[in-house]
């Protein structure tokens, strides 16, 4: 399985990737949990422009990612985790949720570095929300997640399985949690006890700065709960609520492929 795994990496991702898109914009279409603002066509070509100019980005800067940098710390046995007798199983499961955990922090961290925040901030300029804005990053943040990823995966030498499996995992949830869809109450309740939700992440996409600021998970939803920044529901409920940046209103501005490029660069 783990060479299967490694063998198919790319079209494995790849599968995953559009299967859920397709999946969760139906969903939304059939089931949309809030009627959108703008034009759905106009946010799409934007928000998958970027994704397809960040997939080139990564493949010419980092062409083998963080699967490379695995075999690299493996074959040399850097890291925790290729200097310990333990079954692999349980490497793999706990590598996935130290990886969980790692993007939570990241996640924060762009939030509360001025900087960073800069960077951060074009993807919560959108002003809708639905399975699109779940890729919608700039480069550079994209860029620092990968050198944070291989960092984290040489100090812990954490396996190739458990880095395409975390992947594939981080890419689905984080384009589930920004769907616009309306899943049944009960159902939410019980499902972010474990996994973040639509709407307990759409909170984090609200435009008052105490929501901005909570709800930082992508996948597990403990390290929220665990660290104090969960926020059950947005002040204004899910339907009222404003989505995006006070400060990005302008349409051209937030779903321009250009304009959003610039975004860290204006005050």
């Amino acid at each position: 399985m783990t060479e299967f795994i490694f063998q198919n990496e790319g079209e494995l991702r790849l599968g995953f990737f559009f299967g859920i898109l397709v999946i969760m914009a139906a969903w939304e279409i059939i089931s949309p949990r809030r009627q959108l603002t703008i034009d759905k066509s106009t946010r799409w070509l934007a928000n998958l422009g970027i994704v397809v100019l960040n997939t080139i980005v990564i493949r010419l800067l980092f062409p083998a990612a963080a699967v490379g940098i695995a075999f690299y710390a493996s074959e040399n046995s850097y890291g925790l985790f290729n200097n310990i007798n333990i079954p692999t199983t349980a490497i793999v499961l706990v590598s996935i949720i130290l990886l969980d955990m790692l993007i939570y922090w990241q996640h924060v961290i762009f939030h509360k570095v001025p900087l960073l925040w800069r960077i951060h901030r074009m993807h919560h300029a959108d002003q809708d929300i639905d399975v699109t804005t779940g890729s919608r990053f700039h480069p550079v943040e994209i860029i620092l997640s990968m050198l944070i990823k291989f960092a984290a995966v040489i100090a812990l030498g954490i396996p190739i399985v458990a880095i395409i499996i975390f992947e594939i995992v981080l890419n689905l949830t984080a384009m589930l949690n920004h769907s616009n869809v309306n899943l049944p109450i009960y159902l939410d309740r019980m499902i972010r006890k474990v996994i973040v939700t639509p709407d307990m992440h759409r909170v984090h996409h609200s435009v008052v700065p105490k929501e901005t600021n909570s709800n930082f998970g992508f996948n597990l939803s403990v390290w929220d709960k665990l660290f104090g920044t969960y926020l059950a529901q947005p002040s204004e409920g899910h339907l009222a609520m404003t989505i995006g940046l006070s400060e990005y209103r302008d349409s051209r501005v937030s779903q321009g492929i250009d304009e959003m490029l610039l975004i860290p660069f204006k005050k």
